[in-house]
């Protein structure tokens, strides 16, 4: 009987798991690939974070997106492209990835979440190769707005840590594709209408008040919302640069700073302050109407 009750448990887990559409980005081998990297993997014997332990990716050469429909009763017709952190060699895809999905749904959010190429590629800059993969992945989900039940002028992206930084370099590429156009997908725009930036990296340049050389923020980088612990000492500065370059550009921007909580928490309980932040970011979802 316990047998036949555990047989049932992975049934019911592998029917929820099947049930999420995954789409691979680029129909064949994506831009500038070799084929020269170990079979993709996943570890978690890593630092636990909120008492649990963190699927750490690595090894990623094929982008895929999965797409987490929000529940027809509660669709808003929003969708977030989701990006995990990692330093841009591995990807957390749990903490910073399918957890932060079921979240979204709850609130009535069609979430993708992109597994993007890790590590970084040698001789390239750290994000080129995962700004192609979210910029196809934005031009995806806006062509496919239709049968995704979303509002192609309501899609958004959200990062964490590395995984911001690459959320924000796409909201400044200003709909300059960083790759030749593959097909019709690529027809459509690759500039999401909304950013989410929880404890970006890499932002900031050599003073406070400075964005890095590569980080060019206009009057057309979309709304923006940033969330921060004080104590995160790597990153703070790159909240920082950022939500003053955009206040520069007159971009409407939000920054949140928490006392406590460090990086890379996730949207797990580890007893700071800073655990709350999605009950922020859900009211500046309601106040940009994104949500009910």
């Amino acid at each position: 009987m316990k047998k036949l009750f555990i047989l049932l448990i992975i049934s019911i887990l592998s029917i929820t798991i099947e049930a999420q559409e995954q789409i691979v980005l680029f129909p064949d081998v994506a831009p500038g690939e070799k084929g020269n990297l170990p079979a993709e993997s996943i570890d978690t014997d890593g630092n636990k974070v909120g008492g649990k332990t963190v699927a750490r990716m690595s090894n990623v050469s094929k982008p895929v997106i999965t797409i987490y429909k929000a529940p027809e009763k509660t669709a808003s017709g929003t969708a977030i492209i989701v990006c995990p952190g990692g330093g841009y060699n591995i990807l957390a895809y749990d903490l910073e990835g399918t957890e932060i999905c079921e979240w979204l749904n709850k609130i009535g959010i069609t979430a993708i979440l992109l597994k993007y190429r890790v590590p970084r590629r040698e001789g390239l800059e750290k994000h080129t190769a995962p700004l192609q993969d979210a910029q196809r992945a934005i031009s995806y989900v806006r062509a496919h707005a239709k049968e995704l039940n979303i509002n192609p002028e309501r899609i958004g992206i959200m990062g964490f840590s590395a995984g911001a930084h690459l959320s924000a370099m796409a909201s400044n590429a200003q709909n300059n594709r960083t790759y030749s156009a593959m097909d019709q997908n690529d027809q459509f725009s690759c500039q999401p209408n909304f950013c989410l930036l929880i404890y970006p990296a890499y932002l900031n340049g050599n003073t406070i008040a400075s964005t890095a050389p590569d980080v060019k923020v206009t009057a057309n980088t979309p709304p923006t919302l940033l969330i921060q612990a004080a104590d995160d000492k790597g990153c703070i500065n790159s909240s920082l640069a950022y939500f003053y370059a955009l206040k520069e550009a007159n971009v409407p921007a939000t920054l949140h700073i928490y006392p406590n909580g460090g990086h890379g928490y996730g949207i797990r309980n580890t007893k700071a302050t800073v655990n709350l932040w999605y009950k922020r970011a859900e009211d500046w979802l309601q106040a940009m109407e994104l949500i009910e």
